[in-house]
């Protein structure tokens, strides 16, 4: 039997396909993912998603494993390091605004909000469905407009409506795949 997926879904790169099978249009609720995910789609503005997931193991190490209070105190020298880094993207404004991220992530904390919380309340605490049967999805929608302007508000960087949306996606907010995927929503 044929497993149908969605047709961006690379079928040559295993780590493309483990992470559409597994990954994109599933509930996240970890803190450290949400935060990893926000940094790494906005890590992709201008690049293709699969370049961004190849690195993201060595995302991972060189930002600490995401944890969120290390890389607010990111100084420099680390800055230096990161853009010397030829496995991450070596972009300044990028490495700088997952530096802002991790300090607007903490002030969210400090209010007393979890990631989890903020952004899955934009959505009651269920995801939505989408269901593009013609095959196309929307870059952004009125929802990823209103959460892009408030991230911004809140001083995270690289979050326009586009990146969020995208972001709403991989993190399972916005359950895009298509009707005739195995992971479509709609199909159990």
């Amino acid at each position: 039997m044929t497993t149908h997926r969605c047709r961006w879904a690379n079928p040559a790169n295993p780590r493309y396909l483990d992470y559409h099978d597994h990954e994109w249009g599933v509930p996240c609720h970890d803190e450290r993912r949400l935060f990893e995910m926000l940094n790494l789609e906005g890590a992709q503005a201008g690049l293709s998603w699969e370049t961004i997931l190849n690195k993201r193991e060595t995302y991972r190490a060189a930002f600490d494993g995401w944890d969120a209070e290390k890389i607010a105190r990111y100084d420099d020298t680390k800055v230096a390091e990161l853009l010397a880094n030829p496995g991450i993207v070596r972009n300044r404004l990028k490495v700088a605004a997952a530096i802002a991220n991790a300090r607007a992530y903490l002030n969210l904390r400090a209010e007393g909000q979890t990631l989890d919380s903020y952004l899955w309340a934009y959505v009651d605490g269920q995801p939505l469905v989408g269901d593009w049967a013609d095959g196309t999805r929307p870059s952004k929608t009125p929802l990823s407009d209103r959460l892009s302007k408030d991230l911004s508000k809140r001083g995270f960087k690289f979050v326009g409506s586009t990146i969020v949306y995208a972001y709403m996606q991989g993190i399972g907010m916005v359950d895009d795949h298509h009707p005739s995927c195995f992971r479509y929503a709609g199909a159990a």
